[in-house]
């Protein structure tokens, strides 16, 4: 399970909503992820997992590796939380419908999960297997938020009258954790992490079903999953993340390589095969972002260099001149 990119930013958002609630500053949990609050806020904005995994980490620390941290956050999700995806769930024929529904666009959810649904006889069981990739820590976050928020959005779903048969964790249990889940005792130090419930839940009419709105919604996340996997390719991509980002030093291939989960020499070939090269991309973007806030004026040219990465200003200068020809204090007296 590759982790690269996290398509939306409501994931990030989510951990920040609730360390708010454990009076936790955004500002700590976005310490250093090279996030702000304002690109969660753009739902066009892209975040990387490992950007995420950056303020997962942070929201253990801080709450002290609270227990079951990632079971109370998933269930704390509300179904708007998914947008258009929660909205066509909730407007489906029968809750397998909506099951469907969104293991078709799992990828416009928050997960670093992957999840398997079976039959058993007359129960359903959904079975959550973590990402091998990440640290033990963030393996058990990952799953209880996946596995809290899949509750959450089946009660919220199918009505209050859902319940789980058994709410199973492949983790030992700790002081203070979860008890309790839907009617079902959690059970800790099981063989798998997984949860089953009667298939007849599943069979009934929702509430709230109506096939035209459910059509739309559908419609409008497929639309919305091929806009983000076309924006994914590597030189948009860097040219968005380099335009949208400030850095202590002028970024290395190996740091985007560090940052995307995968090694220099794979993004070196991906880009080849794009006909790009890093360098050239990186200078072009810091060109255009140097000659904007020159013209702006908001920033001092000292301002401008550390904005960009250079050590100091005659670093700066002297790429400036090399890129455009003319020195940044020319360009900012002909603005």
């Amino acid at each position: 399970m590759a982790l690269t990119i996290c398509e939306s930013p409501g994931c990030s958002s989510g951990l920040i909503a609730y360390g708010r609630g454990r009076k936790i500053s955004p500002s700590a949990l976005l310490k250093g992820s090279q996030l702000t609050q304002k690109q969660l806020a753009d739902p066009d904005f892209t975040v990387l997992a490992a950007q995420e995994l950056t303020v997962a980490s942070n929201l253990l620390a801080l709450t002290g590796h609270e227990a079951d941290l990632g079971l109370k956050l998933g269930l704390s999700y509300q179904l708007s939380a998914y947008g258009l995806l929660g909205y066509g769930m909730m407007s489906s024929a029968t809750g397998m419908a909506a099951i469907a529904l969104a293991g078709r666009y799992l990828a416009l959810t928050y997960t670093y999960v992957g999840m398997a649904y079976r039959r058993a006889g007359p129960h359903d069981v959904v079975t959550f297997e973590p990402a091998p990739e990440l640290c033990a820590d963030l393996q058990r976050f990952f799953v209880g938020r996946a596995m809290g928020a899949t509750c959450r959005v089946l009660r919220d779903v199918i009505g209050s009258d859902f319940a789980l048969a058994t709410f199973d964790l492949a983790y030992d249990g700790e002081p203070g954790g979860k008890t309790q889940v839907l009617g079902a005792k959690v059970r800790y130090g099981q063989r798998a992490s997984a949860i089953t419930f009667e298939h007849a839940h599943l069979e009934r009419p929702l509430p709230q079903a109506n096939a035209a709105t459910a059509a739309m919604c559908e419609r409008m996340c497929a639309e919305l999953l091929a806009r983000r996997r076309t924006r994914l390719d590597i030189v948009s991509f860097l040219n968005e993340y380099l335009a949208t980002h400030t850095f202590d030093c002028p970024p290395q291939l190996k740091d985007i390589a560090a940052l995307l989960n995968t090694s220099e020499r794979t993004l070196k070939r991906r880009l080849q095969e794009e006909g790009a090269c890093f360098r050239d991309i990186s200078n072009a973007v810091r060109k255009t972002r140097a000659q904007a806030l020159i013209v702006e004026g908001r920033l001092s040219i000292k301002e401008i260099a550390q904005e960009l990465g250079f050590s100091d200003v005659s670093s700066f200068s002297q790429a400036y001149k090399r890129w455009t020809g003319a020195a940044p204090s020319v360009t900012r007296l002909r603005a």
